[in-house]
């Protein structure tokens, strides 16, 4: 993605594992307080009427950048309705320490057969669901799409439940700024049609790709 060679990617190596160990340990320390004392950790929301626009069900995707996982309770907080965010099962004794359902936020194995349906009556009834875009699962629900230069693979489901339940897409990147704060970008609604997934998938990559190449070491895929 920089293109960096010697001293300046060993430097870069280095930051991008402390800005993970940064942004783990805030997710810790914040995952058993109130909503209302996440605020001291935010610098700043930008773009928050896109949410509170939006009087249907409502598809958040973000990205393994930043703080995804606080940007879900921040998410939560701001479109005051109930949040399911589909996640990867990790190990449990990790799970109790970083995913707690609460404050109007649900947590959502992906492992479940009928997550799918499970989801999509969620937004048929107003409510919020959250995914990931930047990994993709190896199966036939992936499709490649350039990033930086080079075809990779991307997960098509997100698109592909929003236009099943007519929903739009919105782009959330929950990003640390150099003061050790977050700011939490929420862009402009995507709105996919039927046979249109594809073509959506493109314009949220294009919005990844610009995240990605002006905070390189908080991508954590």
């Amino acid at each position: 993605i920089t293109g960096a060679r010697g001293p300046r990617l060993e430097r870069l190596t280095v930051e991008v594992f402390r800005a993970f160990a940064m942004c783990f340990s805030d997710l810790v320390s914040t995952n058993r307080q109130p909503v209302e004392r996440l605020e001291a950790y935010v610098a700043a929301v930008e773009g928050a009427e896109h949410v509170q626009g939006v009087t249907g069900g409502l598809i958040s995707v973000t990205a393994h950048v930043g703080n995804w996982e606080l940007a879900g309770r921040l998410l939560a907080a701001h479109s005051a309705r109930r949040t399911h965010v589909v996640v990867a099962p990790d190990a449990p004794e990790l799970d109790r320490w970083v995913r707690r359902d609460g404050d109007g936020l649900r947590f959502v194995p992906r492992v479940r057969p009928a997550v799918g349906a499970e989801l999509l009556a969620a937004l048929r009834r107003g409510e919020v669901v959250a995914v990931q875009g930047d990994r993709a699962l190896g199966g036939r629900g992936d499709v490649w799409i350039p990033f930086f230069g080079e075809p990779a693979p991307f997960p098509l489901g997100p698109f592909v439940l929003a236009a099943a339940a007519r929903a739009p897409l919105v782009s959330a990147f929950c990003l640390m700024d150099a003061t050790g704060r977050y700011r939490l970008r929420v862009a402009a609604p995507i709105h996919v049609a039927r046979g249109e997934e594809a073509a959506a998938a493109r314009c949220w990559v294009e919005r990844l790709e610009a995240v990605v190449g002006q905070h390189p070491t908080q991508w954590f895929n």
